[in-house]
């Protein structure tokens, strides 16, 4: 077998504007290709927004569900208060209410409430308050500084 000849580059094919075109680009080829990036170029945008839709519509799916879960245990409670106990025990946990007939305890921590009672017996004045009644306020609101004051 005899090893393939090169054609002359007189003999090439020529296209129909007389350029050479080599033997692997052909016309078929070209016309494939423009027609395979065409395809990619119009559908690259759509297929991109269908899988930002299917994102989206994944997350809104959990949010319903997540919603609806919600509902649910609000109409749980809505239908607790329903139930007459059910309200009495809330008022009295919440707002301290009692029944009639009931003994209420109210415990006092006794280490933190130290009462003082006074001793009976006449009430006087304190230090610096002036002797005069008749003296104007702000004589008064004057000595109650000084002696804040230490003076």
């Amino acid at each position: 077998m005899a090893p393939p000849t090169r054609r002359p580059r007189s003999e090439r094919k020529r296209g129909s504007f007389g350029f050479a075109l080599p033997e692997v680009l052909t016309v078929r080829a070209m016309v494939l290709s423009v027609v395979v990036l065409l395809a990619v170029v119009l559908l690259l945008p759509t297929v991109r927004a269908a899988v930002t839709q299917q994102a989206e519509l994944r997350e809104l799916r959990t949010e319903l569900s997540e919603q609806q879960r919600q509902k649910e245990e609000l109409e749980t409670e809505l239908g607790r208060w329903d139930d007459p106990s059910y309200i009495v025990e809330q008022a009295r946990s919440r707002l301290r209410f009692v029944m009639p007939g009931d003994k209420v305890w109210r415990p006092l921590d006794t280490d933190a409430v130290q009462e003082e009672e006074p001793e009976p017996g006449v009430v006087e004045p304190s230090p610096g308050a002036s002797e005069d009644a008749d003296a104007p306020w702000y004589s008064t609101v004057w000595d109650s500084v000084r002696v804040a004051g230490g003076e």
